[in-house]
């Protein structure tokens, strides 16, 4: 790996305008699971009697609020989480000089907590929930469950839904439009913890024009360009390895 890192850190250096695109393996090592390993939260048996991915369906969470706000509430939302060292080698990139965007496809905030100064957040954040009626935003830590556990705005009474994109919803166009503008003006582009399945996110990757592409990540991914560094190894310790010898 030692070749690997070397190669790295010299696609980092030789780069101005860097974008960190980050998909849910950058959080396992927070305690947060991913959604398609083997122990993924769309794979290994969650104990409900309908699939994970219907869950979180814009469908489901309007037919049953109930199931769908205990599920998110067990297995979405990790309030306690801290970053880990994928988080601080994208905000660590900055303190090189970089100009750093990261583009990530996670709800946990552990971006911003680990002080990313540009974070673009593609499925939204567990951390902003807006009441469904008057609009008013609720912070996590402030929502009010009903007796069935689901979260009401204090002054409508109404449904306070989390501003995280489900299933058969659309993504935020400026946010959307940002991550691509980013994308497309980086000099280098690092993939890490992502299978780049799920699209549109995963298709952003096509509006890249640099030459300089760096994948971390534990599994393969479907990248086929002859110019990209592949790096298929734990990425705590590919980062804090490259980090601790810079």
């Amino acid at each position: 790996m030692l070749e690997n890192l070397k190669a790295m850190q010299a696609l980092i250096q030789s780069s101005a305008r860097i974008v960190f695109f980050s998909g849910a393996g950058v959080s396992t090592n927070s305690g947060i699971p991913d959604f398609r390993s083997a122990k993924g939260l769309f794979v290994a048996e969650q104990g409900y009697h309908y699939a994970p991915e219907q869950i979180v369906s814009h469908s489901f969470y309007h037919r049953f609020p109930k199931i769908f706000f205990e599920f998110y509430f067990d297995k979405l939302v990790h309030r306690h989480a801290k970053p880990n060292v994928a988080h601080q080698f994208a905000k660590w990139l900055e303190t090189l000089g970089k100009e750093v965007v990261v583009v990530t496809q996670n709800i946990d905030g552990l971006h911003q907590q680990a002080g990313s100064t540009n974070v673009l957040e593609l499925h939204g954040s567990v951390w902003r929930n807006t009441c469904t009626e008057c609009g008013q935003s609720y912070s996590l830590v402030d929502l009010i469950l009903d007796q069935n556990g689901i979260p009401r705005c204090s002054r409508e009474g109404a449904i306070v839904k989390p501003e995280v994109v489900l299933y058969e919803e659309s993504l935020d166009e400026s946010v959307l439009n940002a991550a691509i503008n980013a994308i497309a003006a980086a000099d280098l582009l690092i993939i890490a913890g992502t299978s780049l399945v799920v699209y549109p996110a995963a298709g952003l990757v096509n509006y890249f024009n640099g030459e300089k592409m760096i994948v971390v990540n534990q599994t393969s991914v479907p990248i086929y360009r002859s110019d990209v560094l592949t790096i298929q190894h734990e990425m705590g310790e590919v980062f804090e390895q490259l980090m601790t010898n810079w």
